[in-house]
Protein backbone atom coordinates (compact mmCIF):
# COMPACT_ATOMS: atom_id res chain seq x y z
CA UNK A 1 0.00 0.00 0.00
CA UNK A 2 1.36 3.38 -0.82
CA UNK A 3 2.74 5.59 1.81
CA UNK A 4 0.20 8.34 2.45
CA UNK A 5 2.95 10.85 2.66
CA UNK A 6 3.75 10.62 -1.18
CA UNK A 7 -0.03 10.28 -1.98
CA UNK A 8 -0.17 14.07 -0.26
CA UNK A 9 2.89 15.09 -2.35
CA UNK A 10 1.65 13.92 -5.50
CA UNK A 11 -1.79 15.45 -5.25
CA UNK A 12 0.32 18.69 -4.72
CA UNK A 13 2.80 18.55 -7.15
CA UNK A 14 -0.91 17.33 -9.73
CA UNK A 15 -1.87 21.05 -7.90
CA UNK A 16 0.98 23.11 -9.00
CA UNK A 17 1.61 21.48 -12.81
CA UNK A 18 -2.23 22.04 -13.35
CA UNK A 19 -2.25 25.80 -12.25
CA UNK A 20 1.04 26.28 -14.51
CA UNK A 21 -0.41 25.08 -17.04
CA UNK A 22 -3.33 27.27 -16.94
CA UNK A 23 -1.10 30.04 -16.47
CA UNK A 24 0.80 29.51 -19.24
CA UNK A 25 -2.47 28.69 -21.19
CA UNK A 26 -4.07 32.19 -20.39
CA UNK A 27 -0.23 34.07 -20.90
CA UNK A 28 -0.66 34.73 -24.74
CA UNK A 29 -4.78 35.44 -24.59
CA UNK A 30 -3.70 37.83 -21.83
CA UNK A 31 -1.18 39.52 -23.88
CA UNK A 32 -2.95 39.58 -27.25
CA UNK A 33 -5.50 41.45 -25.49
CA UNK A 34 -3.42 44.13 -23.44
CA UNK A 35 -1.80 45.29 -27.08
CA UNK A 36 -5.09 45.41 -28.86
CA UNK A 37 -5.72 49.24 -29.12
CA UNK A 38 -9.37 49.74 -28.46
CA UNK A 39 -11.44 50.59 -31.60
CA UNK A 40 -12.46 54.35 -32.25
CA UNK A 41 -16.09 54.72 -31.32
CA UNK A 42 -18.28 55.52 -34.57
CA UNK A 43 -19.83 59.28 -34.15
CA UNK A 44 -23.05 61.24 -35.58
CA UNK A 45 -24.32 64.66 -36.31
CA UNK A 46 -27.25 65.01 -34.31
CA UNK A 47 -29.88 67.79 -34.18
CA UNK A 48 -32.64 68.37 -32.41
CA UNK A 49 -34.69 70.79 -30.72
CA UNK A 50 -34.75 71.08 -26.97
CA UNK A 51 -36.68 72.78 -24.72
CA UNK A 52 -37.07 75.00 -27.56
CA UNK A 53 -33.62 75.47 -28.72
CA UNK A 54 -31.70 74.19 -31.55
CA UNK A 55 -29.14 71.83 -30.24
CA UNK A 56 -26.36 70.45 -32.31
CA UNK A 57 -24.18 67.53 -30.64
CA UNK A 58 -21.81 65.38 -32.01
CA UNK A 59 -22.49 61.97 -30.49
CA UNK A 60 -21.00 58.09 -30.33
CA UNK A 61 -23.75 56.09 -31.65
CA UNK A 62 -24.51 54.32 -28.62
CA UNK A 63 -25.25 57.26 -26.62
CA UNK A 64 -28.89 57.51 -24.80
CA UNK A 65 -30.96 60.52 -25.71
CA UNK A 66 -30.71 60.78 -20.98
CA UNK A 67 -26.74 60.60 -21.60
CA UNK A 68 -26.83 63.20 -24.54
CA UNK A 69 -29.09 65.68 -22.42
CA UNK A 70 -27.16 65.08 -18.94
CA UNK A 71 -23.47 64.80 -19.98
CA UNK A 72 -23.71 66.94 -23.18
CA UNK A 73 -26.14 69.25 -23.01
CA UNK A 74 -26.05 69.68 -18.53
CA UNK A 75 -29.94 69.46 -18.51
CA UNK A 76 -29.41 67.51 -15.24
CA UNK A 77 -33.17 67.15 -14.46
CA UNK A 78 -34.05 64.21 -16.11
CA UNK A 79 -32.24 62.10 -14.02
CA UNK A 80 -30.81 58.26 -14.43
CA UNK A 81 -32.74 55.49 -11.95
CA UNK A 82 -32.40 52.26 -12.86
CA UNK A 83 -31.15 52.79 -16.58
CA UNK A 84 -32.91 49.72 -17.87
CA UNK A 85 -36.84 51.71 -18.65
CA UNK A 86 -38.37 50.19 -15.13
CA UNK A 87 -38.55 53.30 -12.89
CA UNK A 88 -39.33 56.62 -15.35
CA UNK A 89 -37.28 58.70 -13.55
CA UNK A 90 -35.57 59.45 -16.93
CA UNK A 91 -39.22 59.98 -18.46
CA UNK A 92 -38.76 63.26 -21.49
CA UNK A 93 -41.64 64.43 -24.19
CA UNK A 94 -40.60 63.43 -27.31
CA UNK A 95 -42.41 65.04 -30.27
CA UNK A 96 -45.42 65.08 -27.95
CA UNK A 97 -45.40 61.47 -26.56
CA UNK A 98 -43.38 60.68 -22.87
CA UNK A 99 -40.59 58.23 -23.38
CA UNK A 100 -37.94 56.63 -21.45
CA UNK A 101 -34.78 58.32 -22.21
CA UNK A 102 -32.72 55.91 -21.01
CA UNK A 103 -33.88 53.38 -23.55
CA UNK A 104 -33.32 55.11 -26.81
CA UNK A 105 -30.70 56.56 -28.88
CA UNK A 106 -30.14 60.10 -29.25
CA UNK A 107 -29.52 59.59 -33.35
CA UNK A 108 -32.91 57.77 -33.31
CA UNK A 109 -34.00 61.48 -32.66
CA UNK A 110 -33.36 63.98 -35.61
CA UNK A 111 -35.36 66.77 -35.76
CA UNK A 112 -37.36 65.88 -32.85
CA UNK A 113 -39.23 68.20 -30.57
CA UNK A 114 -37.71 67.28 -26.70
CA UNK A 115 -38.91 68.67 -23.41
CA UNK A 116 -37.55 67.95 -20.27
CA UNK A 117 -38.23 69.39 -16.53
CA UNK A 118 -36.35 72.18 -17.40
CA UNK A 119 -38.48 73.05 -20.43
CA UNK A 120 -41.80 72.99 -18.65
CA UNK A 121 -41.27 75.31 -16.03
CA UNK A 122 -38.58 77.59 -13.83
CA UNK A 123 -38.94 78.62 -9.80
CA UNK A 124 -40.29 81.29 -11.02
CA UNK A 125 -43.00 80.77 -13.35
CA UNK A 126 -44.12 77.18 -12.82
CA UNK A 127 -45.67 74.77 -14.91
CA UNK A 128 -49.69 74.03 -13.61
CA UNK A 129 -47.91 70.05 -12.75
CA UNK A 130 -45.24 71.45 -11.15
CA UNK A 131 -47.20 74.20 -8.90
CA UNK A 132 -49.84 70.94 -8.27
CA UNK A 133 -47.20 68.86 -7.06
CA UNK A 134 -45.32 71.35 -4.73
CA UNK A 135 -49.28 72.36 -3.40
CA UNK A 136 -49.95 68.61 -2.73
CA UNK A 137 -46.39 67.52 -1.61
CA UNK A 138 -46.49 65.16 -4.81
CA UNK A 139 -43.09 64.49 -4.14
CA UNK A 140 -40.18 63.58 -1.06
CA UNK A 141 -37.21 62.80 -1.64
CA UNK A 142 -37.45 64.26 -5.19
CA UNK A 143 -35.79 61.97 -7.13
CA UNK A 144 -37.97 60.55 -9.34
CA UNK A 145 -39.70 63.84 -9.70
CA UNK A 146 -38.75 65.39 -12.89
CA UNK A 147 -40.08 62.58 -14.32
CA UNK A 148 -43.09 61.69 -12.80
CA UNK A 149 -44.21 65.85 -13.86
CA UNK A 150 -42.97 64.91 -17.64
CA UNK A 151 -45.46 62.12 -17.60
CA UNK A 152 -48.29 63.39 -15.67
CA UNK A 153 -48.23 66.58 -18.62
CA UNK A 154 -48.13 63.78 -21.40
CA UNK A 155 -50.44 61.84 -19.17
CA UNK A 156 -53.50 64.29 -19.31
CA UNK A 157 -52.66 65.15 -22.81
CA UNK A 158 -53.24 61.32 -23.67
CA UNK A 159 -56.53 60.93 -22.11
CA UNK A 160 -57.46 64.80 -23.33
CA UNK A 161 -57.09 63.07 -27.14
CA UNK A 162 -58.98 60.46 -26.40
CA UNK A 163 -56.29 57.65 -25.45
CA UNK A 164 -57.23 54.81 -24.04
CA UNK A 165 -55.63 52.38 -21.42
CA UNK A 166 -56.63 49.12 -20.03
CA UNK A 167 -58.71 50.36 -17.44
CA UNK A 168 -60.79 52.33 -20.12
CA UNK A 169 -64.27 50.79 -19.51
CA UNK A 170 -66.38 52.14 -22.69
CA UNK A 171 -64.09 53.44 -25.85
CA UNK A 172 -67.08 54.76 -27.53
CA UNK A 173 -67.75 57.76 -24.46
CA UNK A 174 -65.41 60.88 -23.50
CA UNK A 175 -62.28 60.14 -21.87
CA UNK A 176 -62.65 61.02 -18.41
CA UNK A 177 -59.63 62.03 -15.73
CA UNK A 178 -60.55 58.90 -13.47
CA UNK A 179 -58.30 57.99 -10.49
CA UNK A 180 -58.00 54.59 -12.06
CA UNK A 181 -56.79 56.32 -15.45
CA UNK A 182 -54.06 58.23 -13.55
CA UNK A 183 -52.88 55.13 -11.79
CA UNK A 184 -52.89 52.61 -14.86
CA UNK A 185 -50.79 55.24 -16.93
CA UNK A 186 -48.40 56.39 -14.74
CA UNK A 187 -47.69 53.03 -13.14
CA UNK A 188 -44.48 52.94 -15.30
CA UNK A 189 -43.05 55.83 -12.96
CA UNK A 190 -42.16 54.72 -9.50
CA UNK A 191 -41.64 56.69 -6.25
CA UNK A 192 -40.00 54.78 -3.76
CA UNK A 193 -40.66 57.21 -1.23
CA UNK A 194 -44.82 56.35 -1.64
CA UNK A 195 -46.01 59.54 -2.92
CA UNK A 196 -48.78 57.98 -5.32
CA UNK A 197 -51.51 59.31 -4.00
CA UNK A 198 -50.55 62.79 -3.36
CA UNK A 199 -49.14 62.36 -7.29
CA UNK A 200 -52.77 61.44 -8.17
CA UNK A 201 -54.38 64.38 -6.50
CA UNK A 202 -51.83 66.84 -8.02
CA UNK A 203 -52.92 65.71 -11.59
CA UNK A 204 -56.51 65.71 -10.55
CA UNK A 205 -56.41 69.26 -10.09
CA UNK A 206 -54.72 70.03 -13.19
CA UNK A 207 -57.14 68.39 -15.05
CA UNK A 208 -59.86 70.57 -13.70
CA UNK A 209 -61.31 68.26 -11.08
CA UNK A 210 -60.99 67.44 -7.08
CA UNK A 211 -60.55 63.95 -6.36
Amino acid sequence: MPDPASLDLNRRDLMVGATAAAAAAALPTAAGAASAAPAAPVTAKVAFTVNGERRELDLDLRTSLLDAAREHLHLTGSKKGCDHGQCGACTMIVDGRRINACLTLAVMHQGAEITTIEGLGQPDNLHPMQAAFVKHDGYQCGYCTPGQICSGVAVLDEIKAGIPSHVTADLNAPMQVTEAEIRERMSGNICRCGAYSNIVEAMTEVAGRRA
